[in-house]
């Protein structure tokens, strides 16, 4: 699986026309469940369908927009593995789609823009957090939510010491390769993996570690999610030597994560980060009621969503399970709320939160009890 750049969450949220198809579905990753799956996306599509033409689509209009996502729908090894929350984005001439380790409610919508609002719980301060396991002859990524973890590519990584040392001299290739006698004035050959006493040897898995510690940077830059490490005890240390990443947890998962079940590694590091998790909401909650009542807080939508696009917004506090449609008129920062949203609305606590997070700030998708004095949205801004 490939994460949800910035770049095209930004994508996501930009108008894309009339006919904006966004399709959120959970899904069994195997078993005779999974048979399921592409059943609930034929209705699904279904319902699609019926949106588009209600709103003025012609029939073969509708089915070549519906196309893609009509392939997935009869493509058996799709399914297989892959997450337990499927995002698909349609609009003509655009399609995506995301596996996610976390479940959603079913639901379509067709309107002028993408709806984001299941996507908050993860993008939001407490929704994710990523799992780095290493090994001398295995890196795998995960990307974990309370409820699973699911593997992310990180291709500018080597997979493994040995691939992280092929382009080597040829010394060090014979390392690898072969066990003949050494040159005159040259050391024998050493098989890794055998020890850790040598110094060459650790020199080699620091350049190893931190040409992975690049590849993770480079793919989570514009992250800021916990990192924990899961690895044998000597391997850790290595990594923290060369780590750039800076939410990097300082407990680590030890072991050989090869040996551990999706499930095992989800649970131990869910008990890991779940107390970051409390105390970094916490902390953010005592910082608004602090400010509260100055102009560095507000609980008002009029205000808030300008700010927000605007890149005022610090932290944002936003409720769940609501949504309040309308528009907000860029030349004039005014909103126009309406109970039946019309061609070109959205729901606006679900662009404040998105246009939060792509300035940098923190939001923090929480149940209406948490809210801040029972309020829907919530901001500390950066500045007034």
């Amino acid at each position: 699986m490939t994460l949800l750049p910035k770049a095209e969450l930004q994508q996501l949220i930009q108008p894309s026309g009339e006919w904006c198809i966004s399709i959120f579905m959970p899904i069994y990753r195997a078993g005779s469940e999974i048979q399921q799956n592409p059943i609930r996306l034929k209705n699904l599509l279904a319902q699609a369908s019926e949106a588009l033409l209600a709103q003025g689509l012609r029939s073969p209009e509708a089915e070549q927009l519906l196309a893609p996502i009509q392939a997935l729908q009869q493509d058996g090894s799709f399914w297989r593995g892959q997450g337990d929350g499927l995002a698909l984005f349609a609009a003509p001439n655009f399609f995506r789609y995301y596996f996610f380790p976390c479940q959603f409610e079913e639901s379509v919508v067709v309107n002028a823009r993408f709806y984001l609002k299941p996507l908050l719980p993860l993008l939001s301060g407490d929704g994710r957090f990523y799992i780095l396991a290493l090994s001398q002859s295995a890196v795998q990524l995960w990307q974990g939510t309370r409820s699973g973890i699911i593997t992310v590519d990180l291709p500018d990584a080597p997979t493994s010491l040995a691939e992280a040392l092929k382009y080597d001299d040829l010394e060090k290739q014979l390392q690898f390769h072969t066990g003949t006698a050494p040159r005159p004035g040259h050391r024998a050959a050493v098989f890794h993996g055998q020890g850790m006493g040598r110094d060459d040897e650790k020199e080699d898995l620091k350049r190893y570690l931190r040409q992975v510690a690049a590849g993770v940077q480079r793919l989570l830059r514009d992250e800021h999610a916990p990192l924990l490490l899961a690895g044998v005890n000597y391997l850790l240390p290595i990594y923290r030597k060369v780590n750039d990443y800076p939410y990097l947890i300082e407990e680590g998962i030890f072991g050989n994560p090869e040996a551990f079940s999706d499930k095992h590694l989800h649970e131990r590091a869910w008990a890991i980060v779940e107390p970051y998790f409390l105390k970094a909401q916490e902390e953010a909650l005592a910082q608004y009621h602090h400010l509260a009542h100055t102009r560095r807080t507000s609980q008002d939508l009029r205000v808030i969503v300008p700010a927000a696009h605007y890149g005022r917004v610090e932290t944002l506090f936003v409720t769940t399970d609501r949504s309040l449609w309308g528009a907000l008129d860029p030349q004039t920062n005014t909103i126009a709320l309406r109970s039946d949203p019309k061609p070109g609305d959205e729901d606006l606590l679900d662009a404040a939160a998105v246009q939060a997070l792509l300035r940098g700030g923190t939001v923090y998708a929480l149940a209406p009890e948490q809210m801040p004095e029972e309020s829907l949205l919530a901001a500390v801004f950066r500045y007034w």
